[in-house]
């Protein structure tokens, strides 16, 4: 059970994806990819992640490489800052690193942003090898090499484009998976599939049980095409000037839902959010059939996220305020991802605020 994804960088070959079901690929693909026995590496990780796998990582490296060092942080959004930043960087300084060793991002989608834009930023630039550890890092974050961290309360507000030089995901990981996490990630499978691809979209949904049951292969074929999309996407435009814009589909009012409740909410369930809401308007403008709405609706609540907002401690008035500070503003109008339909997206700057406040309002019904 082995899969393998190649993703190209300015029509170059860039690094490769491996979907196993172990670490023991790990070294090997490693020394493919030139990492030999004189490097020093460091495990970034979170508290939530470490006890789980980073020792068994960590004395899986220190068996080949010189140094295999371990910084873990706080886990949690609120410490995808600067300030833990920092500490990486005293971290990498203590043992040494140089430009010829390379960091391991073990972990979620905060542990790879951080941990791959603390790369890209130390001696102006380090090799990094993500081992996403969630199913939505594995289909998301991991892939396309945007590294980022929050500013005060501004989301992925200070970044860099740095493509990993491998990612590795251990797909067994899935297993132990909280049941809100895996959900969670399920909001970009779907999200990848009303953007891009009806029929890969249908595919998930008819395979729900057997995802729900966490059987290895049938997530083996889903996540594989989630990331064939992905990859795709970002291949075609690797920095976000047009095409890759579609992917944000559900993220302008997730991302303000997202920080409105506190993070209280996982990213996946404030996508599942944005993606009924910008549905819902899309529909308004006559280019989404009620039907299909539906379908998104009884899909993304088959597989356990959230269609409207539960007494929230926020308004549709708040929520609209909150989108106004999303880093996809462009000359002061909302870059928003809409549909034709299922498996076809186009973005529009032409919305107005009335009309994404009802599209706001819709998940408050």
């Amino acid at each position: 059970m082995s899969r393998l994804l190649s993703v190209s960088y300015e029509q170059k070959p860039c690094y490769d994806i491996h979907l196993e079901e172990d670490f023991e690929g790990l070294i090997p693909a490693l020394v493919k990819a030139g990492y030999h026995k004189d490097k020093k590496v460091c495990i970034v990780t979170d508290s939530n992640v470490a006890p789980l796998y980073g020792e068994a990582l960590q004395k899986e490296l220190e068996s080949q490489y010189a140094d295999a060092s371990m910084y873990v942080f706080p886990a949690g959004e609120e410490h995808k800052n600067t300030d833990t930043v920092g500490g990486a960087y005293e971290h990498f300084i203590r043992h040494s690193m140089d430009r010829k060793d390379f960091v391991v991002a073990l972990g979620g989608g905060v542990v790879g942003d951080l941990a791959g834009f603390a790369a890209a930023t130390y001696l102006r630039g380090i090799d990094f090898i993500q081992i996403p550890t969630t199913l939505l890092s594995q289909v998301d974050s991991s892939i396309g090499g945007k590294t980022g961290v929050d500013f005060l309360q501004y989301k992925n507000m200070v970044g860099a484009f740095y493509m990993p030089k491998l990612v590795y995901m251990n797909l067994s990981v899935l297993r132990s998976l909280p049941e809100e996490q895996f959900c969670s990630g399920m909001g970009e499978i779907l999200k990848h599939g009303q953007i891009m691809d009806e029929r890969y979209f249908s595919q998930v949904a008819q395979s729900s049980r057997s995802v729900q049951q966490r059987n290895l292969e049938v997530l083996q074929e889903m996540i594989y095409g989630s990331c064939k999309i992905k990859r795709d996407v970002v291949q075609r435009d690797p920095k976000e000037q047009g095409e890759r814009a579609l992917l944000n589909f559900g993220h302008t009012i997730g991302h303000a839902v997202e920080k409105l409740s506190h993070f209280q909410l996982l990213h996946g369930q404030c996508v599942a959010l944005g993606m009924v809401s910008a549905a819902y308007i899309s529909h308004r403008f006559g280019t989404y059939e009620k039907e299909s709405l539906k379908q998104l609706e009884e899909t993304i609540a088959f597989f356990g996220l959230p269609v409207r907002l539960t007494h929230p401690d926020f308004t549709p008035q708040e929520v609209l305020a909150a989108t106004k500070l999303d880093k996809k503003m462009e000359s002061g109008k909302i870059k928003f991802i809409l549909l034709e339909h299922p498996g076809k997206a186009y973005i529009s700057k032409e919305l107005t605020d009335l009309q994404i406040l009802e599209g706001i309002q819709y998940l408050f019904t």
